[in-house]
């Protein structure tokens, strides 16, 4: 039996492979390569890039002042988003096992490695640091509750929500009340083959 969904997943996901594909292309053009998760880039890409930093005085100088005075409220964030990542982390570490949910790995989702960019000044650095852990957080977060989701209540809403996760085409259709407790095991099954 054809099954559009699926269908649809499967090109999804070949076009995502081609995707990665284009950006080791690129990770070529731009002169490094990854070597055990770390960033290598050739000396002179280095060179070139520490030529191209704009310096941390010249860099405020050229921001706006009602940009500088709104520092405090994006960083005073970084609050909210530890609470988060400590109180979901410590879900996921007593829960997923009693569940049998296959855990997330933290390091698939967070990454910071950007700060090793020569051609960004200390300012910059300290932001992509900021915006790779706070972004990190969130897909870590968003990968952990769709698995929990899947487990628990795999069911469409009624209308249609932007950004679904990618299990989400998978789950019953709204309404389908004969097909919810077999819904249930099988989506339980599928997440418990995953990795």
């Amino acid at each position: 039996m054809d099954n559009p969904m699926q269908d649809i997943l499967d090109r999804m996901a070949k076009l995502q492979d081609q995707l990665e594909d284009e950006i080791g292309k690129r990770r070529a053009a731009f002169r490094y390569r990854l070597d055990n998760g770390r960033v290598v880039f050739e000396a002179e890409a280095r060179k070139r890039h520490r030529a191209l930093r704009v310096r941390f005085w010249a860099f405020l100088r050229a921001t706006r002042p009602l940009v500088v005075l709104t520092a405090p409220v994006i960083y005073a964030l970084i609050i909210p988003f530890l609470i988060l990542d400590l109180f979901v982390t410590v879900y996921h570490a007593i829960c997923f096992p009693v569940y049998g949910i296959p855990k997330v790995r933290r390091r698939d989702h967070v990454r910071i490695d950007r700060h090793h960019l020569a051609y960004l000044n200390a300012l910059q650095k300290l932001n992509c640091v900021y915006c790779g852990y706070c972004n990190g957080v969130v897909s870590y977060v968003r990968e952990i509750a769709s698995r929990t989701e899947a487990y628990w209540c795999p069911i469409k809403h009624a209308a249609r929500i932007n950004g679904a996760h990618a299990r989400y085409a998978g789950f019953m259709e709204f309404g389908d009340g004969e097909g919810f407790e077999a819904g249930v095991v099988q989506s339980r099954n599928r997440l418990r083959q995953e990795e």
